[in-house]
């Protein structure tokens, strides 16, 4: 089992339905669907997409997706988001620029980094 596999199954005690796939340049995809959001947002739930990039986890992740169609409650855009398609991957989704400040690769994992994202999200703005 590679490292980000192993992360993986310690992420789904949080994140039971969180899936992996392997991407052409030997990254990984990682998904979350039926992500539950707070008041505040257009919905109740979206699907987190994310990229373990080649290197990791010298190579730290950097950004997230979420469903396309995710707004904040008052119609408006997300801040700091756009539509753009997940690398390697056939699908348009709504891009966070969103990074993490700090990565330290001996401590850190896919769920240090699923936290960022749930952090973000916890304020619609």
């Amino acid at each position: 089992m590679t490292p980000v596999e192993e992360q993986l199954e310690v992420l789904k005690f949080e994140q039971p339905l969180a899936t992996l796939q392997r991407l052409p340049s030997g990254a990984y995809l990682v998904v979350v669907p039926d992500f539950p959001l707070p008041p505040g947002w257009s919905k109740p739930s979206t699907s987190i997409r994310f990229i373990a990039p080649v290197g990791y986890p010298l190579a730290k992740p950097d950004c997230f997706w979420a469903d396309p169609d995710l707004r904040l409650a008052s119609g408006g855009p997300p801040m700091n988001t756009g539509g753009n398609q997940i690398p390697e991957v056939p699908l348009s989704q709504l891009w966070f620029s969103w990074h993490v400040a700090a990565w330290d690769p001996n401590a850190d994992s896919l769920v240090t980094y699923f936290h960022v994202i749930k952090n973000r999200l916890r304020e619609a703005r």
